[in-house]
């Protein structure tokens, strides 16, 4: 073990034991047992994690899983302080005279501003909004709903500086286009990372769309609490435990791809391409066990020839609250999916091939993979949740992918990861958080051979709110490697403030290193589709980076709409960044030689902007409305930068990194007036000014449409729906309602306008 790494260990170790034996304490005289619950004053339900203190001393104590209390006060009169992030702070008397145990049960209040929404991903705890140093989005389950979004990247493409690029996660220009391997943005299913073994990537289609409480996204470096592939910023998807009374959910769609734009690309003629599906979920609580099961099924015949998709999903969530030790609870949380259908590559022209695959859909020549995956996740856990405001989490996740294809692409990939958490509440107002973190993974496979790698990771994290100030300090220690190459040892930390100058204004500042290590298919993919060469590269090495913001959040209300309006300027820099890049590779006497992409270490990367949020609910008139939107402006630059050698292998003239959209414009609003609901949703990204000059003068057609197509995309989608009654809803959606040409990245031209028909209930 090498130094910084031991210094750390250390500094985890000491700074835990001390957090284990402080305890505060009343002073020493007749105490009376004090119990009851804590609930909600709208809706009934027990409210578990709210922090009961006695005023003017260290004592108190934390309502368990089911809301319960206990604690003892001291005869007389004494005055409770109860506090939960969400809700208003309650002030209660208790005035003790007897000398029997005493029962009072408590109500809290909501608060109702979007400020006071509760988040847990960028601290590893419940925090108001408004209290947190980075940029955050905060997606509710009823977009996911309203739009009918079968897969969580389609959610994503409607949160303001998130992009999807061919399946991969771009936050504020971090990366370009990766062919599905590695991410800067790492994916979280219920805090526990969810990336792929052997591509490091993010599979969209596993995710549990029918079973989302909440996503929440960080926008910068996060590599502190979550390792390496969390350098851009983190998706973390929250999936839905029940609440004291039953819930099932049934939603059915079906939908169909209308006329292309130009009649030459309808390669369909007078047919109809038809998706649809069913997704259900139901939780319910039955004596201590909290209960979750819910599925998915999928069929997607596809507007480009080749690309259909048939997707089956099972998921379940259990936890037993257990009833003699209060605060401990366990459970297991499981996926399965199974998927199958053709990946679509790169079209065959621009003009009638533009929804075609190049080779068309003869073996010997297509770009077309056929495939057929399934997979799997198990979660085992088990935390502990004492009355001083102490926690132990053990949460564990085995993760395995297996993909089999017609293209000798074929991998079997196993992901096993295990976390242990310690957090310990120091007092009112400070949190210190510390673990440890391992995974191995196991790939065989055709596409990469066989490989084993590991990561093992310490990481320690104080919050602290002083008065109208919040402060964050954290620190991480990772060891990568990858069969029997040498360990690669890296610290990262990262800061922030916040400062409440107003009641309804936060300053905010932060500053985060970011930490990426290459995943194995970057490293050691070999192959070719079609005429197009994915190419190995052994070499490449690890990335680093750092990025600091600058934001302010400010609360508004206008009339009966109340909402939030955030500003942030943000600076990144990249050493050594990791991009898959086009061009000729290999020798001719080599089996794969020919053009494709590699992964290289493009050199140093700057990139700069700022980010304009708004997000508001309430009502106009007797009309509730909800909106969210965004502008994003970036300056994606090469600090390496050679104009000749740019020239040669860049389409723009000037100095701005590949793949990357400089100005995004987002915006989602709802209202629901009576029984109806109107919706409206628009997407602009702007004209890719660069690419690979080799990619636009070696694949037919992109240089032409790139003439043409040169000022950025406008997509607006529509929806309209009808309150039946209290259990069912009917809606209609109408996507890219303009029937707008327009390709995510060169020769992949996205769907035109298409129709949906959804029918929902809730019992």
């Amino acid at each position: 073990m090498n130094q910084p790494f031991r210094n750390l260990l250390c500094l985890v170790l000491a700074v835990l034991s001390y957090s284990l034996i402080f305890n505060g304490s009343v002073s020493a005289q007749e105490r009376i047992s004090l119990k009851g619950k804590v609930t909600d004053s709208k809706t009934g339900l027990t409210i578990p994690g709210v922090t009961i203190s006695i005023v003017g001393t260290n004592s108190g104590t934390v309502t368990d899983i089911e809301g319960m209390y206990q604690m003892e006060l001291p005869k007389g009169e004494s005055t409770l302080e109860v506090r939960f992030i969400g809700y208003k702070t309650l002030t209660n008397k208790i005035d003790i005279q007897g000398d029997k145990p005493i029962s009072v049960d408590i109500r809290l209040e909501p608060e109702s501003k979007l400020l006071d929404m509760v988040v847990v991903t960028a601290g590893k705890f419940e925090q108001r909004l408004d209290e947190v140093t980075v940029s955050m989005a905060v997606i509710k389950p009823a977009l996911i709903e309203n739009t009918n979004a079968t897969s969580v990247d389609q959610v994503m493409e409607q949160v303001p500086g998130v992009n999807i690029v061919d399946g991969q996660a771009n936050i504020r220009g971090g990366s370009g286009f990766s062919y599905g391997a590695g991410s800067r943005v790492l994916l979280l299913v219920d805090d526990l990372p969810m990336v792929a073994a052997d591509a490091g990537d993010v599979k969209w289609s596993f995710l549990p769309v029918e079973n989302i409480d909440q996503i929440e996204v960080i926008k910068g470096a996060s590599s502190v609490l979550f390792g390496s592939s969390a350098m851009n910023g983190v998706i973390n998807v929250r999936t839905a435990y029940p609440k004291s009374t039953p819930e099932t959910n049934i939603n059915w769609f079906t939908g169909w791809y209308g006329n292309t734009k130009r009649e030459e690309l309808q390669w369909w003629g007078k047919q109809l391409q038809q998706y649809g599906g069913l997704s259900f979920s139901h939780m319910q609580q039955a004596g201590r066990w909290d209960l979750v099961a819910a599925g998915n099924v999928y069929r997607d015949e596809g507007y480009r020839l080749g690309e259909d998709e048939k997707r089956y999903r099972v998921n379940f969530n259990t936890r037993y609250r257990f009833e003699k030790v209060k605060g401990l609870y366990a459970g297991i949380n499981s996926n399965f999916t199974f998927s199958e259908g053709g990946n679509y590559l790169i079209w065959q022209d621009d003009s009638s091939g533009a929804y075609l695959p190049s080779g068309g859909l003869d073996p010997a020549t297509t770009t077309i993979s056929l495939y057929d995956t399934r997979r799997t996740s198990f979660d085992p856990f088990i935390t502990y949740a004492s009355a001083n405001g102490s926690s132990h989490k053990l949460r564990l996740r085995y993760f395995s992918s297996d993909n089999r294809n017609n293209t000798k692409q074929g991998s079997f990939a196993a992901s096993y990861y295990a976390e242990y958490q310690y957090q310990r509440k120091l007092g009112e107002d400070a949190t210190l958080t510390g673990g440890i973190t391992s995974t191995l993974y196991d790939v065989n496979s055709e596409l990469f051979n066989d490989h084993t790698a590991s990561n093992y990771a310490l990481f320690l994290q104080a919050d602290w709110k002083p008065g109208r100030w919040a402060f964050s300090l954290g620190g991480r220690i990772e060891s990568n490697r990858i069969d029997d190459d040498a360990s690669e040892t890296l610290p990262v930390i990262r800061s922030g403030v916040s400062f409440k100058a107003a009641e309804n204004t936060h300053l905010r500042a932060s500053y985060g290193q970011g930490y990426r290590y290459p995943s194995i298919a970057e490293k050691y993919t070999s192959t070719r589709v079609g005429s197009i060469v994915i190419y190995p590269n052994d070499s490449v090495t690890s990335e680093t980076g750092q990025t600091a913001e600058l934001g302010i959040k400010q609360g508004f209300r206008i009339g009966g709409v109340e909402g939030y309006l955030d500003v942030a300027a943000f600076w990144s820099e990249y050493k050594d960044m990791m991009e898959f890049t086009f061009g000729k590779y290999g020798t001719f006497t080599d089996p794969f030689f020919g053009l494709g992409f590699k992964s290289k270490n493009i050199g140093n990367t700057r990139i700069t902007g700022f980010e304009i949020e708004a997000v508001g609910s309430g009502k106009i008139g007797k009309t509730p409305l909800t909106f969210m939107g965004g502008f994003t402006y970036i300056e994606p630059i090469s600090l390496d930068y050679d104009k000749a050698k740019a020239e040669n292998e860049n389409t723009a003239d000037f100095n701005v990194l590949k793949y990357r959209y400089r100005r995004v414009f987002k915006a989602d609003v709802e209202a629901k007036p009576g029984k109806w609901v109107l919706g409206t949703s628009v997407r602009y990204n702007s004209f890719m000014d660069n690419i690979d000059k080799f990619f636009e003068e070696t694949i037919p057609g992109i240089k032409d449409y790139r003439n043409v197509h040169d000022y950025g995309d406008w997509v607006f989608d529509t929806r309209v729906g009808h309150q039946l009654n209290k259990n069912f809803r009917v809606m209609f959606i109408v996507r890219n309602v303009f029937n707008h040409e327009y390709a995510g990245r060169p020769a992949d031209m996205q769907p035109p306008r298409n129709f949906i028909l959804q029918i929902s209930a809730k019992f």
